[in-house]
């Protein structure tokens, strides 16, 4: 089957499933069925929407000398292009413990789907099985709110997550992408990630390093953050106070240097400044200048 074509989004999990429940019954029940086939693990592609990028070696690797004793328990899903290939559905997890252990063949169930739909039954196969990272997750979620035009609302109805939880984890992306990569591999936590968005990517960085390096609270993260708010707004205050008083002496020297090419005294102490003119046309003349100002 050729991939493509636009389609709304499916009606969630179940109904996903469908197909591939109903290929996994036809090959119990008839033996010529196209349902479960042993496939070249060579001949099979990945899905290229696969939303998980992270796998755990250790357990892949367990999995693998699993699977070399005892068999492969579940079929893995798969889609038959025009070529005579395959793109995975469902199963990367088995289907790269099978390149591990070398096997040359795959047992796989052959369904039919588009593309659009490949995209969201490889998002929520995932989710199912809790096999994503947050980051991951997050642009999943965008990938199917922008295909779909949809809101976020209407996507928790489709993965079954609340909205609230769609609408935070999708605010992690609005982090830089150095914080995004250790919530990524797990050694930083969606709740230390959440209070730093917003702020600068430098301060991200330092506070992601110092909060890695002194194992942080995300309540000490708070703190530290309300601290650097209250600094910079002190510095703000402060620099915009030093503009002012830069204007002003400005102002201020000008004046005298008027009175100074007029020839009129002027003696300027702490808080004030005394002008001794010479005539009514000086004090005209210097009244005119100031209207100016």
């Amino acid at each position: 089957m050729k991939l493509g074509g636009k389609m709304a989004l499916g009606r969630g999990l179940g109904e996903l499933l469908g197909e591939v429940e109903t290929a996994y019954e036809n090959s119990n029940s008839n033996s010529n069925s196209s349902g479960v086939k042993k496939i070249e693990v060579a001949l099979i592609d990945a899905n290229p929407n696969q939303p998980r990028k992270v796998f755990d070696e250790t357990k892949l690797q367990e999995l693998s000398d699993s699977i070399k004793e005892h068999g492969l328990l579940q079929p893995i899903v798969v889609v038959e292009n025009d070529n005579g290939r395959y793109t995975l559905i469902a199963g990367e997890r088995r289907l790269r413990a099978h390149k591990l252990a070398s096997l040359e063949e795959i047992s796989a169930i052959i369904t039919n789907i588009d593309e659009l739909k490949l995209r969201e039954h490889a998002l929520i196969e995932n989710i199912q099985r809790e096999d994503l990272n947050v980051i991951e997750l997050a642009f999943c979620y965008a990938q199917l709110i922008n295909e779909h035009n949809i809101t976020h609302e209407e996507l928790s109805k489709k993965v079954f997550k609340s909205r609230a939880s769609i609408t935070n984890t999708l605010r992690l992306l609005q982090l830089s992408s150095y914080v995004q990569q250790f919530l990524s591999s797990g050694k930083l936590s969606a709740g230390h990630a959440k209070v730093m968005i917003g702020l600068d990517p430098n301060i991200q960085k330092q506070l992601c390093d110092k909060i890695i390096s002194e194992d942080l609270s995300v309540r000490e993260v708070e703190k530290l953050i309300k601290d650097i708010k209250e600094e910079k707004i002190s510095k703000d205050i402060n620099e915009k106070k030093n503009v002012t008083n830069s204007y002003n002496t400005e102002v201020l020297n000008n004046f005298l240097e008027v009175l100074k090419n007029d020839k009129i005294k002027a003696k300027l102490d702490k808080n004030s400044i005394k002008i001794t003119f010479n005539s009514q046309d000086d004090i005209d003349r210097i009244i005119s200048y100031l209207n100016l100002q």
